[in-house]
């Protein structure tokens, strides 16, 4: 379980997290939605340690991060595997390199680390073939499907996605939320995606708003759309129903 707590982060003047709140349960596959800049990558990144918060709580399985340092801090956060907005990985490397690269680096024979690369790229709907080929040799949908690939490799327990659409045509979009649902069944992860786009409602269990900071709707993604409220309304429709402000 993920509890939130009060987080308030600013950089310089500008607040980002302003006393924000989230539950997030062990198994829940929430989709985390707001207008850009609202702060829901720093949330993320507060989450995995990646930023510190300036107040508040990140408690992960009864263990508050924010207080935790060195070996215990990392051993929650290997708990929790980070898939980049835009998949993030080595032009200079290959693939297998780029999927095998912890294991490679603590000198795990090729061999051995080669099974485990291929078992993850065909769970992420991959073949083979592509284990010699470089970054540059993708299309954007194999990209982050060797993204999530790489993170599988640690078998997390939370995986985290960072607008893992942005840039992608529909039907790939549709082909990556099928992919992130069936890797959150099999994995049996507790799943947080942060989405632009609304055909995630498709397949989150829950949806969480961000507004000025805060967590202002989360709710089951099966009652968004009959939803009143002014936040949720004006995002998925692109119009208001009352003052938001």
């Amino acid at each position: 379980m993920i509890e939130i707590k009060n987080l308030q982060k600013s950089f310089g003047p500008k607040k980002i997290t302003r006393g924000l709140n989230l539950e997030v349960q062990d198994r829940e596959f929430i989709a985390i939605i707001g207008r850009s800049g609202e702060g829901k990558s720093v949330l993320l990144k507060q989450i995995i340690g990646l930023i510190k918060p300036d107040a508040g709580q990140v408690i992960i399985d009864g263990e508050d991060v924010t207080k935790l340092k060195g070996a215990e801090q990392q051993k929650i956060f290997t708990k929790c595997g980070y898939v980049f907005q835009f998949a993030a990985l080595l032009d200079s490397l290959t693939v297998f390199e780029n999927v095998g690269i912890t294991m490679l680096e603590n000198d795990i024979p090729p061999e051995q680390v080669k099974l485990k690369v291929i078992e993850r790229i065909q769970s992420v709907g991959l073949k083979p073939d592509v284990l010699d080929k470089y970054p540059s040799e993708l299309s954007g949908g194999m990209r982050k499907r060797v993204g999530l690939a790489r993170t599988l490799m640690l078998n997390p327990k939370i995986l985290i996605y960072d607008e893992p659409t942005t840039g992608l045509d529909p039907i790939t979009v549709r082909r990556i939320h099928e992919l992130i649902k069936k890797t959150h069944d099999e994995q049996q992860t507790t799943t947080l995606v942060i989405s632009h786009d609304i055909d995630i409602f498709n397949y989150a269990d829950s949806v969480a708003m961000l507004f000025e900071g805060k967590v202002v709707y989360k709710g089951p993604t099966k009652d968004i759309w009959d939803s009143d409220n002014p936040y949720i309304y004006q995002f998925i429709r692109g119009l208001s129903k009352g003052p938001i402000d």
